[in-house]
């Protein structure tokens, strides 16, 4: 993961999907595999809310091998254990979920580490002086995905950009129609998950236009 998100030949934004908060594992790995049709994704974030421990690494076990066939990194979202446990390329700590020095010390580093930084400069800084990956900040529209705790404004991934350190992920309520200003401001990651895996057509369709809004936005500065 480290290595994916700091190749300097990477497309200037990337697709880093997140999967829905319950998800049936049949049925949403037959939609990971249709979403890899709608063109180049770089991660895919485990994101399961309200079950148990054995869930969520059967969820890991389904999935990672179709990441790794796709060349796509595996992110397990809060739990430095369970990183640890089914082999993930990556964890993503909320404030709430531990502090890096410990999830590195846990997972080597093999594993990246990324951190919600909600739409502080603050905390971004602080991540990175603890040895995180990359920061995520956001949310930026209104969710459908959770209920945001903070609102962030464009201008912190500008800043982030400028300072050409840790690659940035914009989350929070993105879709193909209102993401132009969020990759214009620098984003090196859209994180996204109703957009993709409710869109009326299916998958694929979602991370078409994506890619297409991507293009056109880069094409626009």
């Amino acid at each position: 993961m480290a290595t994916v998100l700091n190749e300097d030949d990477n497309p200037p934004c990337q697709l880093y999907l997140i999967t829905p908060p319950s998800i049936r594992l049949d049925a949403f790995s037959d939609a990971f595999k249709a979403a890899l049709d709608g063109g180049p994704i770089a991660c895919l974030q485990l994101r399961l809310k309200g079950v148990s421990d054995a869930d969520m690494l059967a969820a890991a076990d389904a999935l990672m091998p179709l990441c790794a066939d796709a060349d796509i990194a595996f992110i397990m979202n809060d739990r430095a254990d369970l990183a640890k446990t089914c082999g993930a390329d990556a964890v993503h700590l909320g404030q709430s979920d531990g502090l890096v020095k410990e999830a590195r010390d846990l997972l080597g580093f093999d594993t990246a580490i990324g951190v919600t930084c909600h739409g502080s400069k603050h905390l971004a800084m602080v991540a990175g002086e603890q040895g995180a990956d990359y920061v995520a900040f956001g949310a930026f529209f209104p969710s459908k995905t959770k209920d945001p705790p903070t609102i962030a404004e464009a201008e912190v991934l500008s800043w982030r950009a400028n300072l050409a350190e840790l690659p940035s992920v914009a989350i929070g309520g993105i879709t193909a129609q209102n993401c132009s200003p969020i990759v214009q401001a620098g984003a090196d990651f859209l994180a996204v998950s109703h957009a993709v895996w409710a869109h009326a057509d299916g998958p694929a369709a979602a991370v078409g236009a994506f890619h297409r809004a991507i293009e056109s936005a880069l094409r626009s500065e």
